[in-house]
């Protein structure tokens, strides 16, 4: 039986053209190969599983191969090209820091690196995980990091750049990787399938990508996890049963409960979730990534961040022509208050459920405002046929049966009194900031003028609403201390003044100037009173800051030897 090599390690890139998704990192490499300036360090750092471990190999061997090709790229038939292949180079040393952390163990590095070379011209030195390194050790390999010999260089690999000190930082070119696009994954899943006669959906190698989180090692590891679940037809069902991932279509059946009100399939297919042994959080979290999709389809120049296959991209094209863009973004913000107060609720089942019950009301609460009126509009037409029709009736036994029907129906007999024309803005006071309020009958009725109310009160009556209005608004420090400081006067039967020192405080009083009128209308009876600022007129002497050199000149003009202390001891000012 023939040994089974992972996927991640027999299709390890071997080549600078073979890396995936670090072409920006590949070529300044080939570069500095190619033009001769190498570094004495390097600092490769990423997410794990990017390549970092694999470019630093690729540019050991290439910088010590004798015959690289017009592409930068090693020949693999010079004995230091072999030598590597064949894992018995002796110019090329690998340390696993997180194995190796101490200062011991840097001290036998250093004297290593003393060593020249057999083959090749360069000792290179690969250090993984070199976060791990103590601080002692750190500070033990910085000298040799700053001056190694000629023959060495370093290339340091780690996923946490942070944890490095800044002077080893401070020596090493910094070469940060990227996360591996979803589109190169699925290529990259594709040639290797294709290499091993495997059939494939490549619905279901995104599924794969999207589970690996840009990093290809996870992604390979899937990949054979899957090929021995499925043998060699890998299908997108086949995945999403293996990986346990919830399948797209649950968020399009439950979405268009959403959009139906339809409260009961929507719980169903929940529980039917649950019962396949799916977190809920888990769940919820996919909602709210299902409805950024479809928010992302509805404009071309943001469909390219739409990262999944083609034919669940038609899918979510088509159910986004259903959604309106203020039915997403109010999804959207439920189902984040969701999932944001998830673990602080004990009853988490009917925590999601709740919030799966105030989605199904988002288009409801739309239409009800005008079935309400429709409503409305329907027992008007029916009043108005039965005032027409009731005239018409001639006996008096056929009136009654009319009073008895009217009688059966409440309704109808309530809504004739709401006919009666009246002035919902005969019980508020005139403000800048009331609301259109509509009839319940929706008939355009003529809006009487409001009444006039012009009471007379004292200014010790005006002092006390005042002050009452001012605890109100003891919340607003500015505001309080504005309207405490000083007494209104009433200098007219409906003008009312009051003193300020400065505009910052006009400013203030005009935020609340209209709640204020508002409160003193309605308190003292009378609408016709009227509120005038006035600015205190104060010296502008008395308020003026002086600086240091007018000080100065005003004790000059007293004391003329003043002047001469400041020249003589070179005094400043300040």
């Amino acid at each position: 039986m023939e040994n089974f090599i992972v996927s991640a390690r027999k299709y390890r890139p071997s080549t600078f053209k073979s890396v995936v998704g670090q072409a920006s990192i590949t070529t300044t490499l080939k570069n500095a190969i190619k033009n001769n300036h190498l570094a004495q360090a390097y600092l490769f750092c990423g997410p794990r599983g990017v390549g970092k471990t694999t470019c630093a190999r690729i540019f050991a061997k290439t910088i010590n191969c004798k015959s690289l090709d017009e592409n930068v790229e090693p020949c693999n038939t010079c004995e230091s090209c072999q030598s590597f292949n064949q894992n018995r180079s002796y110019n090329i040393h690998e340390l696993d820091a997180a194995s190796n952390n101490s200062v011991e163990d840097i001290r036998t590095l250093i004297e290593q690196v003393r060593i020249p070379p057999q083959v090749g011209k360069y000792s290179i030195y690969i250090i993984d995980e070199v976060h791990m390194l103590s601080s002692q050790a750190f500070n033990a390999f910085l000298k040799t990091l700053e001056e190694p010999p000629a023959h060495a260089i370093f290339i340091l690999a780690t996923t946490e750049k942070h944890k490095i000190i800044p002077t080893i930082l401070s020596r090493c070119q910094i070469f940060d990787f990227n996360r591996i696009r979803v589109d190169d994954t699925v290529e990259y899943l594709e040639y290797i399938a294709k290499e091993e006669k495997i059939n494939y959906e490549v619905d279901a190698f995104n599924i794969i990508a999207q589970k690996a989180d840009g990093a290809m090692r996870d992604a390979l590891s899937i990949f054979d996890q899957v090929v021995s679940f499925s043998g060699n037809n890998i299908t997108y069902q086949n995945v999403i049963d293996n990986l346990n991932v919830l399948d797209y279509d649950y968020y399009f059946k439950v979405t268009n409960g959403f959009l139906k009100n339809d409260i009961p399939e929507v719980l169903l297919i929940f529980d039917e979730i649950i019962e396949k042994g799916f977190d809920a959080h888990h769940f919820i979290n996919g909602l709210s990534e299902h409805f950024r999709n479809l928010l992302v389809c509805r404009d071309e120049t943001t469909l390219k961040l739409l990262e999944v296959g083609a034919s669940i991209r038609e899918s979510y094209q088509e159910q986004t022509q259903k959604c309106s863009q203020e039915f997403l973004f109010a999804a959207l913000e439920i189902s984040n208050k969701c999932d944001v107060s998830y673990r602080l609720s004990k009853n988490k089942r009917l925590h999601v459920e709740l919030s799966l019950i105030e989605l199904c009301n988002i288009t409801s609460e739309k239409k009800k405002p005008n079935d309400e009126v429709t409503e409305n509009q329907d027992t008007k037409k029916n009043i108005a046929t039965q005032q027409q029709a009731e005239p018409q009736y001639k006996k008096s036994e056929e009136k009654k049966e009319v009073v008895q029907e009217q009688k059966s129906k409440p309704i109808l007999k309530s809504k004739p009194k709401s006919l009666t024309t009246f002035s919902i803005k005969d019980k508020m006071k005139q403000s800048s900031q009331e609301n259109v309020i509509e009839e319940e009958t929706g008939v355009e009725e003529k809006k009487e003028p409001d009444q006039i109310l012009s009471n007379e009160f004292s200014e010790k009556e005006l002092i006390d609403k005042w002050h009452e209005f001012s605890n109100k608004v003891g919340d607003k420090p500015r505001i309080f201390n504005t309207l405490t400081s000083k007494d209104p006067k009433l200098e007219e039967k409906n003008i009312i003044t009051f003193n300020i020192d400065n505009n910052l405080q006009e400013q203030k009083i005009n935020e609340i100037r209209n709640e204020l009128m508002d409160y003193l209308k309605r308190e003292l009876k009378n609408n016709q009173i009227d509120l005038k600022l006035i600015l205190s007129e104060v010296e502008e002497e008395n308020n003026k800051l002086y600086t240091s050199e007018d000080k100065f000149k005003h004790m000059l003009s007293k004391n003329q030897n003043l002047n001469t202390l400041k020249q003589e001891f070179n005094l400043d000012l300040e």
